[in-house]
């Protein structure tokens, strides 16, 4: 049995026979699109659904609107199993007003079918005069409609909650809708269905968000493979805005994040490829890979290497030239900087070159290898902590890393290994630019430029949930990828050049041992290089090592990488640590352990778990 309500009956005849509303009855909403639809000649006696998309056209839009539907379609579904005792409707609207999905209970669908109150139907105020859907269209607000709200009759006998829904970027996306006929036990429950409504909307918002963020770690993925390509590269979004430039294009432009393709573009540049990226989980278009060419010479725009001091081995590869000149151009910043790559690739190196070329070059440099202190003792080191924090502590305290580094720079290498509970340590620190020493309880001001570094997948990690997301975007503002040996193979002759000028080395190398030096992997990369050329130097002093000799030594470090491979990457760490005090100490087991601050038995101990006696 329905439930009319006759003084509203009587109002709503008043109006749509003379143009007269007692407002003091009506809510101002409802008022306005009652106006509203008086002014566009809406039918009051029909309010059937009579503009359709069909068809193709009906799935072109749901196609556009995919990523709506994908995150919303499974919340409404749950809410359907919620009110399944209501003979409900549920519908995803997009913001132009048309039923893309609807699902409900099967009286209300054979009921809804009777108004044309179905999928691909245009429902507006302008179509079918007031409703919830229309309203909430127009007015972008959450609302309930009930009977005789309703400006035609097609509706009165329904009660309609819907809310808009937004993405991340505050842009209005379409509305969500919960429907039912008027029955008796069912006319008071608007107020509760329409708090639902907009619970589940923000839900839906929610989950925007979130899918929004995971396409972004995987569009930078994608970009992060690109960073050493010989032509001009960027990664857009799915709707064509940059969200990543690779090395060689960024040398020549400075500003290009954050910008429409189409205008970054312009007259200087034109699109020579793009590749749609889909999503790995989804399976939906997230953004593209585009290649750019100069629509003008190349030597209009060409671009020599800056005046850049650095210490290291430059040599001729234009991947690491590309390296230099992003050096150069943060270096005179203050932004924080990430250097990925993998290790022996010389990340410190290039962050002792940023320091050294920026105005904190005057200031301390220090460098601390997350990876190398135990996981209970990194906040300390970092921090630092007051006399009697802990025991063991030193009386006069410890100032921290942060603290040693005021007015200079601070090198995190292996940033991937803070554990998650320093994480957030950390992330306040960054973000207040003040230190608070374990124990104490006054917070030290600290002026440090940050420059992080890690040879892991730093994407994969804030997938896996072991690097908090906030900590990435804050660490994350300027990456620069290293490429590995292998990628800059013709620069292998100027670091064999380079090790025997700093080690006073007087021996000329032939063509066919150094054509063997570029053939091989390098897994080691820079520091393996040169471990080689060191085994080479102690053997065999002045004289050319023998070809089957320098193979052999090959085979070897291929054996050692397999062996590598079953350590932790604090084992590996510790085992170079104790290889390179054992060649320091020249074999010396008791001054080594010594050194290193352990016991002799537990140098034997760690040696023979190496395998390094």
């Amino acid at each position: 049995m329905n439930v009319i309500d006759p003084s509203k009956r009587e109002i709503w005849r008043r109006f749509v026979q003379e143009g007269t509303l007692d407002q003091a009855r009506i809510s101002k909403r409802i008022e306005e699109s009652w106006y509203l639809c008086r002014q566009k000649n809406v039918d009051p006696y029909d309010g059937k659904g009579k503009m359709f998309l069909t068809g193709r056209l009906l799935m072109e839009r749901r196609e556009r609107n995919q990523r709506l539907l994908r995150c919303g379609v499974p919340i409404l579904e749950k809410l359907q199993q919620l009110f399944q005792e209501i003979p409900a409707i549920f519908l995803f609207i997009d913001k132009e007003g048309y039923v893309l999905w609807a699902k409900g209970h099967q009286q209300a669908m054979k009921k809804a079918k009777e108004i044309n109150f179905l999928e691909g139907v245009k429902w507006t105020e302008e179509e079918v005069g007031t409703n919830a859907i229309g309203t909430a269209l127009r007015t972008r607000e959450p609302i309930a409609v009930v009977g005789l709200d309703h400006y035609a009759v097609a509706s009165q006998q329904w009660v309609c909650s819907a809310a808009p829904i937004y993405d991340e970027n505050k842009e209005f996306l379409g509305i969500i809708d919960m429907s039912y006929p008027i029955y008796h036990g069912l006319s008071d429950a608007q107020d509760y269905v329409l708090a639902t409504i907009v619970a589940a909307s923000y839900t839906i918002e929610q989950q925007l968000r979130i899918q929004q963020k995971e396409n972004l770690l995987e569009l930078f993925r994608h970009g992060f493979q690109m960073e050493d390509s010989a032509s001009y590269s960027v990664v857009c979004d799915d709707q064509e805005n940059i969200v990543w430039a690779n090395h060689r294009l960024r040398s020549f432009c400075s500003s290009t994040i954050d910008q429409p393709l189409q205008q970054f573009c312009q007259r200087t540049w034109k699109v020579f490829s793009k590749v749609p990226i889909f999503s790995s989980v989804y399976g939906h278009l997230i953004g593209y890979k585009v290649t750019l060419q100069k629509a003008q010479d190349e030597e209009a725009f060409s671009c020599s290497l800056p005046s850049f001091r650095f210490d290291g081995v430059i040599g001729t590869s234009p991947s690491f030239a590309a390296v230099l000149r992003s050096c150069s151009k943060v270096a005179k910043t203050d932004a924080t900087v990430y250097l990925a790559g993998e290790t022996g690739t010389g990340k410190e190196l290039i962050a002792r070159a940023i320091h050294q070329n920026s105005l904190r070059k005057d200031g301390p440099f220090v460098a601390v290898n997350c990876g190398a202190v135990p996981k209970e003792l990194i906040g300390s080191e970092l921090f630092g902590y007051v006399e009697g924090a802990f025991t063991g502590a030193k009386r006069t305290g410890y100032m921290g890393k942060f603290v040693q580094a005021h007015g200079g720079t601070l090198f995190l290498d292996e940033i991937g290994e803070i554990p998650l509970e320093m994480q957030v340590a950390l992330l306040r620190v960054l973000q207040e630019r003040e230190v608070v020493p374990i124990g104490g309880t006054k917070p030290i001001s600290v002026d440090v430029r940050v420059i992080t570094a890690t040879h892991r997948d730093l994407y994969e990690l804030v997938k896996k949930g072991k690097l908090r997301e906030d900590l990435f975007y804050r660490l994350h503002v300027y990456p620069i990828k290293l490429p590995a040996l292998r990628e800059r193979k013709e620069d292998i002759p100027f670091f064999v050049d380079y090790y025997c000028r700093k080690n006073g080395w007087n021996v000329c190398l032939p063509n066919s041992v150094m054509n063997l030096l570029m053939d091989y992997y390098w897994p080691g990369n820079i520091r393996e290089l040169f471990n080689v050329l060191e085994r080479m130097r102690i053997e065999y002093g002045e004289a050319v090592p023998p070809i089957s000799e320098i193979k052999s030594m090959l085979v070897a470090l291929k054996n050692d990488e397999k062996g590598r491979g079953e350590l932790t990457y604090r084992e590996q760490v510790e085992k170079e640590q104790m290889m390179n005090m054992l060649e320091e100490t020249k074999g010396n087991i008791s001054k080594m352990a010594e050194l290193l601050g352990i016991s002799r038995s537990t140098c034997y101990r760690k040696l023979k778990k190496y395998k390094l006696i």
